[in-house]
């Protein structure tokens, strides 16, 4: 969109985009312990880049936001996810070596429900990251390029 939107709708997009930010992070970070990972985080966090790029236009967002940039970080979020699954080898593949060895994300769990305590998670937790990562940074990648071409597609039809 060449002209953006909206006083309004800019407002409304400046005010909700950090609580969708904050949200799809915390959907990553909890998606161990409760409905959620690093799937579902990513696409919430990719949703707020499309709202970006519908509130403010593909020229303005591109000047943050490049496709080489989430480019590197959908293979960096690829590469630590392999990274971690290959760890595990000496027992199995993405066996979880983190867990009940003390330390970040490798806390004792408890038996029964667990209470909410995020180091619980081993290997899972940081998988989860990985995942998130992978995916806002792809989807993110896909929405940028379906908003490049369709401005293109509109600058053409104008001309």
């Amino acid at each position: 969109m060449i002209g953006g939107m909206s006083r309004i709708v800019r407002t409304m997009t400046t005010l909700i985009f950090g609580f969708i930010l904050v949200y799809g992070f915390y959907v990553i970070a909890h998606g161990h312990i409760s409905p959620g990972g690093g799937f579902q985080g990513g696409a919430i966090v990719a949703s707020a880049f499309a709202l970006l790029l519908v509130t403010y236009g593909t020229d303005q967002i591109q000047s943050y936001l490049s496709k080489d940039l989430l480019s590197i970080l959908e293979s960096t979020g690829l590469v630590l996810f392999i990274t971690f699954a290959f760890l595990g080898l000496g027992a199995t593949f993405f066996y979880n070596f983190v867990s009940n060895s003390g330390g970040l994300f490798g806390s004792p769990t408890t038996i029964g429900v667990n209470p909410g305590d995020l180091n619980t998670g081993g290997t899972i937790a940081l998988m989860n990251m990985a995942v998130g990562l992978e995916v806002l940074a792809a989807l993110g990648v896909i929405v940028l390029t379906m908003s490049v071409a369709a401005e293109t597609i509109q600058k053409k039809e104008k001309q």
